[in-house]
């Protein structure tokens, strides 16, 4: 293909490097063989040869030098967009870049918006709309099992394992569409063509999915945690052991902790974000009854509420036992009994007779965190898998399988009542239908432009 053939949009440019001073700063543009060169040619003085970097003074309107550094071209499409692109890498400080990306601007460019680079990408097919999002997943993971993630989504991991399903879907679909087309051959079809078995199959793959899913969304955006109970029970201890630091208050004064104290950290590499949160009780003194209001609230955004009482502590315990009812009925619970070296008992995790997880450990001493932090996994059923199966995912691709899951469901149902009442096979069509919409959601198959503008529009200026 001849690059100078290629239709492309209007040449975009944007500072690729993170704000501040640095080693390196690179200035990046995106556009046309003609804008490029143009470029090229008015800021280095020729377009560089394609894939090679080249050392250049790179030049201001009056022939004066901004700065000196390397220069890279990439011709379409075998670029990161699709388009040709120009990469001028020079140094990190904040003013020789701007001179850098004004003197583009002067050229015939724009300022990029933000997420403009990797939008163009998609909309040239060079990644799915999944890869995309990982793309900015990896720029902000937080832990490195998060980065390594978010790296397998953008290399196409998550993409692969829906287009499968996707690719399973379209063949029933065509299974179905054929029984529809031709009734009269219904009994012989049936038996060379049993639908119910490929049903179940996608019904098993989607679910199986939705799972590794579940545990991408953790890594994507971590889990919140807030630590709720009566004062004086070590919620603000066991924070502090959490982290490894004294970044709460510990005094034996109840009520000490008024307003809610955020920290982050990581469980066994997924991002948490802990609240430890002001003592539940009843109470006349108004500064600490808002302290107490404010801990429900964290409760309401939580997804994972940790309810202390001290071993040993009947009073603790009723306190917080009075207040289940306030608790939302959807947030999973995990009750933590401190102290178990006041009282001399061994750390431990058990359930009880309603499978309600109890983790017993001491937050002054540190004995027993390894079983609260396998019990906040478990009880939130997080399951990291193997590090090549693990990828990242956020809250709209796993709310898009269960949707699709619900359609597949309901198809298997008006399959059994089509057999069973003779149910008109349509239905089942519009359900397969509507399943592969939900998936190809996903990957940006069938999206609306809104949901793209909300999607790039999250990015940094230079992505």
């Amino acid at each position: 293909m001849n690059p100078t053939s290629i239709t492309m949009r209007p040449l975009i440019a944007a500072i690729a490097t993170a704000p501040g001073q640095g080693g390196v700063g690179i200035v990046r543009l995106s556009g046309s063989f003609a804008e490029i060169q143009t470029v090229a040619q008015a800021v280095l003085g020729k377009l560089p040869e394609p894939r090679q970097a080249l050392y250049h003074s790179f030049l201001d309107d009056q022939g004066e030098v901004i700065d000196k550094g390397i220069s890279l071209y990439f011709p379409a499409p075998h670029s990161f967009t699709g388009e040709h692109v120009l990469e001028l890498q020079g140094h990190g400080g904040s003013a020789v870049l701007d001179l850098t990306l004004q003197r583009c601007m002067q050229c015939g460019a724009r300022l990029a918006a933000p997420g403009e680079f990797t939008h163009r990408a998609f909309l040239n097919n060079k990644i799915d709309l999944a890869q995309a999002e990982a793309i900015a997943d990896v720029i902000a993971a937080t832990t490195s099992q998060a980065a390594r993630a978010a790296t397998r989504s953008m290399s196409g991991v998550f993409s692969k394992a829906v287009n499968a399903i996707v690719q399973e879907l379209i063949e029933l679909r065509m299974l179905v569409e054929a029984l529809i087309d031709f009734p009269e051959e219904e009994l012989d079809f049936l038996e060379r063509y049993p639908i119910r078995e490929p049903l179940s199959s996608l019904h098993s793959a989607v679910a199986a999915l939705i799972k590794k899913a579940h545990a991408g969304v953790w890594l994507q955006r971590g889990m919140n945690i807030v630590l709720l109970g009566a004062p004086n029970v070590g919620k603000s201890s066991l924070l502090n052991s959490l982290i490894g630091d004294e970044v709460a208050i510990v005094t034996p004064i109840a009520g000490t902790t008024r307003d809610p104290v955020r920290h982050s950290l990581q469980i066994k590499g997924i991002p948490v974000h802990v609240v430890d949160t002001a003592g539940v009780r009843k109470t006349s003194d108004i500064v600490e009854q808002m302290g107490i209001d404010r801990s429900w609230k964290e409760a309401n955004r939580a997804d994972l509420i940790v309810l202390m009482q001290a071993c040993g502590d009947v009073d603790s315990a009723r306190e917080i036992e009075s207040c289940l009812e306030q608790l939302p009925p959807d947030i999973p619970q995990l009750w933590v009994h401190n102290k178990v070296d006041v009282v001399q008992q061994a750390p431990r995790c058990e359930k009880d007779c309603n499978s309600i997880t109890h983790v017993y450990l001491s937050a002054r001493t540190a004995e027993g965190l390894k079983h609260f932090e396998s019990a906040v996994l478990d009880v939130l059923n997080v399951e990291l898998n193997p590090a090549e199966d693990t990828f990242m995912a956020r809250n709209r691709h796993l709310e898009a399988l269960k949707l699709a899951q619900s359609y597949i469901v309901d198809a298997e149902n008006v399959w059994d009542a089509y057999l069973n009442h003779g149910i008109p096979l349509e239905i089942i069509a519009e359900s397969l239908r509507a399943a592969q919409q939900a998936l190809n959601s996903i990957t940006g198959e069938f999206t609306a432009d809104d949901l793209l503008g909300v999607i790039f529009g999250q990015f940094c200026i230079g992505k």
